[in-house]
């Protein structure tokens, strides 16, 4: 029976990571750390893609993608976070709150997107290396990139929609630092199936067949470089593709304990270590991971450092 005459809630309380006042300054000086190095680690990437011709193909246009998303996700989150713990107030109101669900989940999904079709861009280097150009086309490239954008829109508005004909009529109170979906819908004091079937569906769709695709695409990866002659050649693969892979078990490992996982074996303490994980850390490590075993990204960092050097002096 749906409830009548209740008021829903204007504002929500972000508890944050630790109830802890003690804890707050640790926690403060450590995420605005990562968050820094997350901000410069991806701009620079992107700055060092667009700025060298040499770069200018399909592997790295997916990469100024991913860097550009993970900006934007840690983006979406941290700021908010290490405001509230140096000003002291925990509140975001409620249009805020869904403005920054709409945006975590489209970010979100691009991530899980993005990584995919590097995967695949990644198969078809390696597994069919003269037909590549063909393949991954100037015009695959833009619907694989532009495809994933406009799937993300429309799925994260709908999410969006759906939490906000729910009535929050008890408790205010958000045990998270920001306002992720499974929180709040625990919240609601109206039903929330239909919220929670849509969950279910998109995760099947963005988190369940992009991992299907990836270890299917790996699987014949491993297969072309197990038949490379050359022991250097088999290095070289290896070496590319173990940083994807890194990328891969970090970012689908925590986000299939959140929202695949049974609801009984969740606690507020996983979810929010997990999205610590997919929301500040993977951003943060991403920069790392692609660059430091990239000698083409190195060379274009170093001279996008250099050059920038030589202009202030």
């Amino acid at each position: 029976m749906e409830p009548r005459n209740q008021t829903s809630a204007s504002e929500f309380i972000l508890l944050g990571l630790s109830e802890k006042p003690e804890q707050e300054t640790l926690l403060f000086s450590l995420f605005l750390c990562m968050y820094v190095v997350t901000v410069v680690g991806n701009l620079l990437i992107i700055l060092a893609i667009s700025s060298d011709s040499h770069l200018h193909t399909p592997m790295y246009f997916f990469l100024a993608n991913l860097s550009l998303v993970d900006f934007c996700l840690a983006t979406n989150t941290v700021p908010k976070m290490l405001v509230n713990i140096q000003t002291g107030s925990k509140s975001i109101s409620y249009p805020c709150c869904l403005t920054q669900m709409y945006f975590f989940h489209f970010f979100g999904i691009m991530d899980s997107v993005l990584i995919a079709v590097m995967a695949y861009d990644r198969f078809v280097a390696i597994c069919h290396p003269l037909h590549y150009a063909t393949i991954v086309s100037l015009r695959v490239c833009v619907l694989l990139v532009g495809g994933p954008w406009v799937f993300s829109c429309f799925v994260s508005l709908i999410h969006t929609l759906l939490m906000a004909r729910l009535v929050f009529c008890g408790t205010n109170e958000l045990p998270h630092y920001f306002c992720d979906l499974t929180p709040l819908l625990r919240l609601s004091c109206t039903d929330t199936s239909v919220n929670q079937i849509f969950v279910l569906f998109v995760a099947g769709m963005v988190i369940a067949t992009p991992l299907v695709c990836i270890l299917a695409s790996y699987a014949r990866i491993i297969v072309a470089i197990v038949k490379v002659p050359s022991a250097g050649g088999r290095k070289k693969a290896f070496s590319t593709c173990s940083s994807h892979l890194s990328v891969v078990a970090l970012f689908y490992g925590t986000t299939i304990g959140v929202y695949l996982c049974p609801s009984s074996v969740r606690t507020a303490v996983k979810e929010k270590a997990s999205a610590v994980m997919y929301t500040a850390v993977t951003p943060m490590l991403n920069p790392f991971i692609y660059s430091l075993r990239n000698r083409d990204l190195n060379g274009a960092l170093r001279k996008l450092v250099s050059k920038k050097i030589g202009s202030s002096s």
